[in-house]
């Protein structure tokens, strides 16, 4: 079993009250196929991107209102220790730490600021089987807060990233790294967010052309939110899916511009 380093992101899965549109859409907009439901598990379900395991989706729990949204799971070598460091910096467990079957064990939790995520700690399911450079495979995640002081104590805290500042006065950005590996974002949320928009973990999935998944997408009723816009990083665009769940899609093969500097933080 390869085990991934603490705090690098390894799986991610949403909840949707019509599973099938949901797995429809993404199935077009993405690519993805889509393996049998675990009925043992709540009718879990696995996605794929040609036969690798990317992403899954499931039925919301009965009585549940939870409203759609993708959560990403970060490596964790002992999920009920990372549970403890979670509530000594601050967050909330919203999920005990649970076993799930062989596969592994998890938790729910949140930061300071509301910001949910997850952590998985892996027995027989490692995690994403596909590189970023996959259609249709995770590929990035960031941090949207409006405290972005807040974020920056409680993840490097809790999962020992060392940090990386943007050097850029218009965009307060930051950068976790594992093992000298950038993993995960940080972008404070702007006035251009509503206030009615919650703390988020902003979830990429890879594309082969951003915009022609962009026109899939909204085709099948997604609300395009920004982009496309070209970067450093590949071409881009974030949209809420039909069902209400926030994501983005990244051509990491299409860049764009000189990455900009970042300064390295105690």
């Amino acid at each position: 079993m390869t085990v991934k380093p603490q705090g690098t992101p390894v799986w991610a899965d949403a909840m949707f009250t019509d599973v099938e549109g949901a797995k429809r859409f993404y199935g077009a907009v993405l690519g993805w196929t889509f393996g049998e439901a675990s009925s043992e598990h709540g009718n879990y379900t696995q996605a794929y991107a040609d036969g690798k395991a990317v992403a899954a989706v499931v039925p919301p729990m009965p009585g549940s209102e939870e409203a759609s949204r993708w959560c990403l799971y970060l490596a964790s070598p002992d999920v009920a220790a990372t549970a403890a460091e979670v509530r000594s910096n601050g967050g909330r467990v919203l999920l005990e730490p649970m076993q799930v079957g062989d596969f592994g064990s998890m938790c729910i939790v949140s930061d300071p600021d509301g910001v949910v995520f997850g952590a998985w700690q892996a027995g027989a399911h490692e995690g994403f089987e596909a590189t970023k450079e996959q259609p249709g495979a995770f590929c990035w995640a960031e941090v949207f807060t409006r405290e972005p002081a807040h974020a920056d104590a409680f993840f490097p805290a809790v999962f020992g990233y060392a940090s990386q500042q943007m050097d850029d006065p218009n965009v307060d950005f930051r950068i976790y790294n594992v093992e000298g590996e950038p993993v995960l974002g940080r972008m404070k949320m702007t006035e251009d967010f509503p206030p009615e928009v919650p703390p988020y973990v902003n979830v990429y999935f890879s594309v082969s052309g951003c915009d022609e998944a962009v026109a899939r997408a909204t085709g099948l009723g997604a609300v395009l939110r920004y982009g496309p816009v070209d970067s450093p990083f590949g071409r881009y665009a974030s949209l809420t899916d039909p069902q209400g769940a926030d994501f983005s899609i990244l051509d990491v093969n299409h860049l764009t511009g000189e990455a900009p500097e970042l300064a390295d933080l105690p």
